[in-house]
């Protein structure tokens, strides 16, 4: 029997014109459906799994835009900048150094390579810190393209945000050059890199020659090896695909806890339809954060249980899910999430704040050196048990998560509202990710190169 669950606003995936829509729920799935008055009617999974949508809730009292790049004119979602309307902070923002790449990926948000567009100059970039600095203050700063590594002067670019003031600074790569070339991870390094976002679909190379176009699990080890022996943490970002990586969760998983303390953590992108796509979504094959999760249980044979993953605290909760384990001694996995958190009514703002800290804390590398001096001056002394743990705590943590990023079929303008991950264009206006990205049924953009 069919439920409404609640009403919404959306867009029509041929003409981007705002309509009302309604999310209902059957037999442990939940759609969207929504109808424009020119171009017909719509349907979008939303969700399907053993976890019901309805009860994948977390409250939070919304945030208010202190200082906004943009004045409510048109309404959500056609002024955004940020607007007085959005209702969350920058947790991460997120700035495209170059629209060029060394790869031809059948999924890709940027749809990127063969891009003639010229590279943003340091001076745009400098401007474009100053502006997120401006607005949201000390947030994650994320680095991507295209391909971030293309740039020769990319160290230059990490030093220029460190300079700036912003703490926490991230590349989204491919690794095909962090793999190739030992000298540029050094370089990176020393610049400050904190942590690296690397595109990892799978553990055999079937999956990257039909996603990415070419074998590639070679070359995502080596740059593991890189980021290792420079002490640079990492977090593997598979692109999930149904029918060609979905049921590799347990493998990349495993694979990721394998390379603990340099691997941080693993965290799941289902594929959304926008940017350049290989074809129109088939919803009975769209993937859900539902779906994951009990994809994650059956394929880690309960090791990862889905009671262990939780709601955001930062963005919309039917946006993503965390867990937080230790990887122990005994190779088991503890689960370090604190149920207390995914209880109640939260400040949005506070929830941005603990996602920020967390990120930074918990992605990016220890420097081992402070301890290595301490075991050396205190060799004859036995550690404090609690010690120990903290150690084990902060060496070995490992992460979980997934972002099920919107397209123009399944966009809620509510979760829009509640977006963290802010894209920033060269004026310096921070766009909500999924805006930024979207695209109608033939390609066009609100945002995107406009």
């Amino acid at each position: 029997m069919k439920r409404i669950i609640s009403t919404t606003e959306s867009l029509c995936p041929v003409c981007l014109k705002k309509i009302s829509a309604i999310i209902w729920s059957e037999n442990n799935e939940a759609y969207m459906e929504k109808s424009c008055h020119q171009h017909g009617r719509f349907k979008a999974l939303l969700w399907r799994g053993s976890m019901p949508m309805e009860e994948w809730v977390r409250h939070k009292v919304p945030a208010t835009i202190n200082k906004p790049n943009t004045e409510v004119a048109q309404g959500c979602p056609y002024d955004c900048g940020l607007c007085t309307d959005h209702r969350q902070h920058t947790c991460t923002a997120l700035i495209e150094v170059t629209q060029r790449c060394n790869l031809s990926c059948s999924f890709c948000f940027a749809d990127a390579n063969g891009n003639t567009q010229t590279d943003l100059t340091l001076d745009t970039i400098r401007s474009m810190y100053a502006n997120v600095m401006a607005t949201s203050g000390n947030c994650n700063i994320q680095l991507s393209g295209g391909e971030p590594t293309i740039r020769d002067d990319l160290p230059q670019i990490i030093e220029l945000g460190h300079q700036l003031g912003f703490s926490f600074i991230q590349i989204n790569t491919n690794g095909i050059r962090l793999g190739e070339d030992e000298a540029f991870v050094k370089q990176l390094k020393v610049a400050g890199l904190n942590s690296v976002f690397l595109q990892f679909d799978g553990t055999n190379d079937e999956i990257y020659k039909k996603l990415r176009g070419k074998p590639l699990l070679a070359t995502k080890i080596k740059a593991i090896k890189n980021c290792q022996r420079y002490n640079i943490g990492v977090v593997l970002v598979p692109t999930l695909v149904s029918e060609v990586n979905d049921d590799e969760l347990g493998n990349i998983i495993n694979f990721g806890l394998e390379w603990v303390p340099t691997v941080k953590g693993v965290h799941i992108q289902p594929a959304s339809y926008f940017g350049r796509i290989p074809n129109f979504p088939v919803e009975t094959k769209r993937l859900t954060l539902g779906d994951i999760m009990d994809k994650i249980e059956d394929q880690t044979a309960g090791r990862i249980k889905k009671q262990s993953l939780a709601p955001p605290g930062c963005e919309n909760a039917r946006c993503s899910f965390h867990g937080n384990y230790m990887l122990q001694e005994n190779n088991e996995l503890l689960s370090i999430n604190n149920p207390a958190n995914c209880c109640g009514t939260e400040q949005a703002e506070a929830g941005a704040n603990k996602t920020k800290a967390h990120v930074s804390r918990k992605w990016g590398s220890h420097d081992l050196t402070a301890e290595k001096k301490q075991n050396v001056s205190h060799e004859d002394q036995e550690k404090d048990q609690w010690d120990k743990i903290l150690e084990r705590i902060n060496r070995y943590s490992f992460s979980l998560s997934a972002m099920a990023f919107q397209d123009v079929w399944n966009l809620d303008l509510n979760r829009v509202k509640d977006c963290c991950i802010h894209v920033v264009n060269p004026k310096g206006q921070l766009i909500p990710f999924c805006m930024y990205n979207l695209t109608d049924q033939n390609g066009y953009s609100l945002y995107r190169k406009q």
